[in-house]
């Protein structure tokens, strides 16, 4: 009998022992996990807001002495409107971008990505800050023997377009390949972005490039070698990413968007980058 019992207070204390060791492990997890969150009122402590954007003429841009650029100067905006000081760092990935939002070391992509039904399951959005459109790089025919440019995108047909690597333009020339129902072949450019682009297919290095309208236009006048009048996407709402972590900061920055964008600075910025 007292065996009996020996054997019953043995188990109970391992299974007493086996759930203290649980508890203890999911407090641990859920503090990890709270801590792990950064939302405005994080933000609003540290007084410190961090934008990741792109390296481009459009997005971020050292010139000289001074930098310059659509996303740079619209961060410069937002720290007025917020109080908060705002650090903007250039990355020329996109996927290091996500991947230090993820991280918690920046708080905003801070660079025009089209809002699709997919990203939009991963982050949250800003409202909509621009339209923007892919379009197919291409010489002009007095920089190219006089050879046509292609505007029906039937005849992409068999050739090698060359794009950011990990931009989301990847996803759309898969899709235009079923569309017209034969290959279009792709290669991802690793190291540069969509400035280097511009510059091989203007020398003729390469033959096609695929990137954003309103980076085309920008580089347009430096470069006129390059025609940029061939579609490759529909026009697609463009806007900043958070984390969904981050429901508090979406909101406060879409009040600050919203303001700016009904704000005469706005309209000066948008005129100096995009003539409109």
């Amino acid at each position: 009998m007292r065996f009996v019992y020996g054997k019953q207070m043995v188990m109970y204390l391992s299974l007493l022992i086996i759930c203290l060791i649980i508890m203890f492990i999911l407090r641990n997890n859920l503090k990890s996990e709270t801590s792990q969150i950064r939302d405005y009122p994080e933000i609003l402590k540290e007084d410190t807001l961090r934008i990741v954007t792109d390296y481009n003429p459009l997005s971020y841009y050292v010139t000289q002495d001074s930098i310059i650029g659509f996303d740079y100067e619209l961060a410069n905006l937002i720290s007025k409107r917020s109080g908060l000081a705002v650090l903007v760092f250039p990355e020329v990935s996109l996927s290091k971008s996500l991947q230090g939002l993820n991280k918690n070391e920046y708080d905003i992509v801070g660079r025009t990505l089209p809002v699709t039904t997919e990203s939009k399951q991963e982050y949250n959005f800003t409202e909509t800050i621009l339209l923007n459109k892919q379009v197919l790089i291409q010489r002009k025919p007095e920089f190219n023997n006089n050879t046509k440019p292609i505007r029906n995108q039937l005849d992409l047909a068999r050739k090698t377009l060359y794009i950011i690597s990990d931009a989301p333009t990847r996803y759309r020339i898969e899709n235009l390949a079923h569309e017209i129902g034969d290959t279009i072949y792709v290669k991802e450019e690793t190291k540069y972005g969509a400035e280097q682009l511009v510059i091989m297919v203007a020398k003729g290095d390469i033959e096609f490039a695929v990137i954003n309208e309103n980076i085309a236009q920008q580089m347009a006048s430096e470069f006129p070698e390059i025609d940029y009048q061939t579609d490759i996407s529909f026009t697609q709402f463009q806007s900043w990413a958070l984390r969904k972590t981050s429901p508090v900061l979406l909101d406060s920055l879409n009040v600050w968007l919203k303001d700016i964008k009904e704000s005469p600075e706005f309209q000066i910025l948008t005129k100096k980058y995009f003539g409109k």
